[in-house]
């Protein structure tokens, strides 16, 4: 089963910024796709909108950043979990790591 991590995020936030430097390559060392779905990037966000409003219809209770599992993201998608909020590496790699194995 390919699992995908889409990072939702925004230039404008610190903590987005600061997890970016460890995020993606965590997440790849795992074994997951990553994805970084940035709201400034207009073309990135239409394509991924859809799975954000599946779990945040409104927004509301969103975390920054917020991670969602997926499974196949690019067609008939399965959010599988997530991850919000800021954290530091070994703390996101306990988290993530937990999230791959219970999927």
């Amino acid at each position: 089963m390919a699992l995908s991590i889409l990072k939702f995020s925004s230039e404008d936030c610190g903590t987005c910024h600061r997890m970016s430097h460890y995020d993606c390559l965590v997440t790849e060392e795992l074994g997951c796709n990553f994805v970084n779905v940035m709201l400034q990037d207009t073309e990135t966000y239409r394509k991924y909108r859809r799975i954000l409003l599946a779990q945040y219809p409104n927004k509301e209770g969103m975390g920054w950043p917020t991670y969602l599992l997926v499974q196949n993201p690019d067609s008939d998608f399965t959010v599988v979990g997530e991850l919000k909020g800021g954290m530091t590496k070994g703390e996101f790699r306990n988290k993530l790591t937990n999230l791959i194995e219970s999927s």
